[in-house]
């Protein structure tokens, strides 16, 4: 081969890639405005995060490949035609039309590829052990980075779901074409209700009091972080109050007589927030959890079990669902890109954290089995480098021969292949939703 001379290192784009750029930006504002007026704003959401995700972990290869020296050429988004491109230096920069993943292209990842002998010693390949375990294992460090860093977001702004104690205000109700009588009150969540006027009451007396008293004015004795105060609301007949909740409307009340509303949810979960120092114990200890709990979740989708029950849902997936409405996907059941854009969705629509806790274990899912120790995935990298380390003597380093391995990733390149074609169709067929309530 003969060498070939990079560009300049800091060349402008041409006017084509000007030209790119702008239709490229144009497709993206028409999906968005598309997204807006088909109600899909918030799938664009979980798909663009998803993206980022991507575009993160090919950052983590691509950034300590260029500190270790190495010759990276290509740093893209999606596959297949360019739409568009520019190049700074020795690497091109872009966006292909199959949004479908990203990679980072690093000369001579495997001892099959032929380089220019320029190019040899900036190779992957010709790399000190360390520096090559360090770029292999790059993008999964970087879905570690990433889930620490949401579930920080999540613990300090967002808020994490606890236990609210039965009189205690979870929410307030969005009520159609009006504000909640609660809201105008000034009552906020988290706060209790612990009374009427200045007597101290059950719940269960306060919420007949309400009920009895529609569109009359009533004090109601609020305790907010230890200190009593009174409110007072004027309760709204609840069977004339239209509530929306997860983009479905309901009527507040049923009944033959007129019963007090003030759209106030009770009890069940909040969303609390704690000081950064203490987010940052309970980032990592949640971190753990999740990463126990992808464990298992992977161990039950392959065990025996777990692929018997996916081959049965997949043979009976034409005929109705038999799991009902509601289903989501848990630890122990495969969900594909399009069932991740689906609860994704939905937990976007009830609240940030829900989506943020989601994406957290993504990110872990994805690092994990990125790990796992067969080619194409970054593991097969690490696994040859360490099997390459335990070959090399003082002087000559081993090179495995990639090409002899390359039946059996084909093959479990075809297995996850058709494993994921297979999720996606389910997803599909049985569209994958939050648990209710």
């Amino acid at each position: 081969m003969t060498a070939v001379n990079p560009p300049p290192p800091s060349a402008p784009p041409t006017t084509g890639a000007r030209e790119s750029f702008i239709r490229l930006l144009f497709g993206l504002i028409a999906i968005i405005a598309l997204s807006a007026v088909l109600h899909g704003l918030y799938v664009l959401l979980v798909v663009a995060a998803i993206v980022l995700i991507v575009m993160l972990h090919e950052l983590g290869h691509f950034a300590t490949a260029k500190w270790s020296g190495m010759k990276v050429t290509e740093y893209f988004l999606g596959f297949g035609p360019r739409l568009w491109s520019v190049r700074r230096g020795e690497t091109e920069y872009g966006v292909k039309a199959i949004p479908a993943g990203g990679y980072v292209r690093i000369v001579g990842m495997t001892t099959a590829e032929e380089l220019d002998p320029l190019d040899e010693p900036r190779s992957y390949r010709e790399q000190t052990f360390p520096r090559r375990v360090l770029v292999a294992s790059a993008g999964s460090a970087m879905h570690v980075v990433m889930a620490l860093a949401l579930l920080f977001v999540m613990f300090t702004i967002s808020g994490y779901p606890v236990a609210a104690a039965v009189n205690e205000v979870s929410g307030l109700s969005t009520i159609i074409g009006s504000t909640s009588p609660a809201q105008r009150a000034g009552i906020r969540p988290g706060d209790e209700l612990v009374g009427i006027g200045t007597r101290r009451e059950s719940i269960d007396a306060v919420i007949s009091y309400i009920e009895a008293h529609p569109g009359k004015t009533v004090p109601l004795l609020v305790s907010r972080h230890g200190r009593d105060l009174v409110v007072s609301v004027r309760p709204l007949d609840g069977r004339t109050v239209t509530l929306e909740q997860s983009g479905k409307t309901s009527t507040a009340k049923k009944g033959s007589h007129a019963i007090g509303f003030i759209g106030v949810g009770l009890g069940g979960v909040i969303e609390q927030t704690v000081n950064p120092l203490v987010a940052v114990g309970r980032s990592g200890a949640a971190f753990g959890t999740v990463v126990t709990q992808t464990f298992g979740g992977i161990a039950t989708v392959f065990s025996v079990h777990g692929l018997r029950s996916f081959a049965h849902d997949l043979a009976t997936a034409g005929r109705p669902s038999t799991k009902g409405a509601g289903t989501s996907g848990n630890s122990g059941e495969l969900v594909s890109i399009l069932g991740a854009v689906q609860i994704g969705a939905q937990a976007a629509r009830q609240n940030i954290s829900e989506l943020l806790y989601l994406l957290v274990a993504i990110n872990v899912f994805v690092g994990i089995a990125n790990l796992f120790p067969m080619l194409p995935l970054d593991g097969g990298h690490v696994a040859i480098a360490v099997y390459e380390r335990t070959r090399s003597r003082r002087g000559r380093a081993y090179h495995a021969d990639v090409r002899k391995l390359m039946p059996v990733a084909y093959v479990f390149l075809a297995f996850m292949l058709v494993l994921g074609l297979s999720a996606l169709y389910l997803n599909a067929v049985h569209p994958l939703s939050l648990p209710s309530g």
